[in-house]
């Protein structure tokens, strides 16, 4: 009896022990700096039956908390692959399925084995359980989201190496991850139609959804994009105009990446003169298409004043260039080719600055900037192109 009873204890307390770790793994779990309920949003509630009358989604804050918390959904979708998570205690899934929305798809580096993207599908079945019968006017179908630079072991060479090819090279066409993003991008829309996909990115990954963006633009399918934090374009040209000795280091790095004849051709032709103004690019390439036309493909940018990685794209052009942009404001209706938030609060640290989670802070102060951006200017100058017999060749400057 003596025996059977101290057998009882014993297991008792092996359950009781288990019982005890696994609380212990989800009280660090729910602990942890990057779980939802400890960092994410606290300002945005799940869809509900009142979105069929009133969708939270047409309110431009809300639509840019959503789809900030995906891109950091897939940050962490890469860590919770890098430290082995299960489905149990990994910490992305908490960042969409509180907004109805579940994973449909990874973009995986196959040279690392790293997720640099994902495709976040509308939940129909989830939303039906909370009694919202149909997706909420402004809610995307589908989202492609695509992270940043991550410097952890397993994924610092590659990130790095895209970072320096746009700042080489203005351009991350020759990268496997802007193939593979682009073809998503074609197949959401090819699937949803190019009006209900979206697509996002932070930092480099804001790179990568700018370009494809607009490769898809150039094709007539204009998809949804927003981009946080975008890297400019215009840290590549402050290191070409440093002297000598930085231009024959700048060689040096760009000697060191892969050999990249593809990237280097398929660098848009307008991009490579940085001397034009809105007033001259908006009539050469809009033509005689009207407002509407114009403004088919519209960017949302969203960029802070102290992070030095993106606060370029705020400078704008030339007082000589506004002036005379005056009398093209009725080509484009008053509208700009993109609209810039800016965000301003004084000094602030560079991570911070440049951090994704920001963008869905309770204290969010955002301006819209309406005025010519020189970095805006460059990156759509070439997207709206006169047809290949229209166009007036262009000679190079002595």
């Amino acid at each position: 009896m003596a025996k059977v009873v101290a057998e009882e204890i014993t297991t008792l307390g092996t359950t009781l022990g288990e019982k005890g770790t696994a609380m212990e793994i989800k009280d660090k779990e729910e602990a942890h700096p990057y779980a939802f309920h400890v960092s994410g949003p606290r300002n945005v509630a799940p869809p509900n039956w009142r979105d069929l009358i009133n969708s939270s989604w047409k309110d431009p804050n809300h639509k840019r908390t959503v789809i900030a918390c995906f891109i950091q959904a897939v940050y962490l979708l890469e860590l919770d692959r890098q430290e082995n998570r299960t489905e149990a205690n990994a910490l992305a899934a908490k960042w969409w399925i509180p907004f109805r929305y579940k994973l449909a798809q990874t973009l995986v580096d196959e040279r690392d084995g790293s997720i640099y993207g994902a495709i976040l599908e509308w939940d129909r079945s989830a939303a039906m359980a909370d009694l919202v019968l149909i997706r909420p006017s402004g809610a995307p179908k589908a989202v492609l989201a695509l992270r940043g630079t991550l410097l952890k072991s397993s994924t610092i060479r590659r990130d790095v190496e895209d970072d320096l090819r746009f700042f080489a090279w203005e351009s991350l066409k020759g990268s496997v991850r802007f193939k593979g993003a682009l073809e998503s991008l074609k197949s959401l829309a090819a699937r949803y139609g190019s009006n209900n996909v979206c697509v996002a990115g932070h930092s480099l990954g804001a790179g990568f959804a700018l370009q494809v963006g607009k490769t898809l633009a150039k094709e007539g399918l204009y998809v949804d994009t927003h981009l946080f934090n975008p890297p400019s374009v215009s840290l590549a040209m402050s290191f070409r105009n440093m002297g000598e000795k930085a231009v024959f280091a700048w060689n040096r790095v760009k000697s060191m990446l892969p050999s990249n004849a593809e990237s280097q051709a398929t660098i848009d032709e307008g991009e490579k003169t940085n001397s034009v103004g809105l007033k001259n690019w908006v009539h050469y390439f809009y033509g005689d298409k009207t407002s509407a036309e114009l403004n088919k493909w519209v960017p949302h940018l969203y960029v802070n004043n102290s992070d030095y990685i993106c606060c370029s794209y705020n400078d704008p052009e030339s007082t000589a260039e506004n002036d005379a942009n005056k009398e093209n404001v009725s080509l484009t209706n008053g509208k700009a080719a993109a609209k810039l938030f800016v965000m301003s609060k004084g000094k602030q640290k560079f991570l911070e600055a440049h951090g994704i989670e920001q963008w869905w802070s309770d204290n969010l102060d955002l301006q819209m900037s309406l005025h010519n951006s020189k970095l805006i200017s460059r990156q759509l100058r070439s997207l709206y192109s006169l047809p290949p017999q229209q166009k007036t060749p262009v000679k190079p400057r002595i």
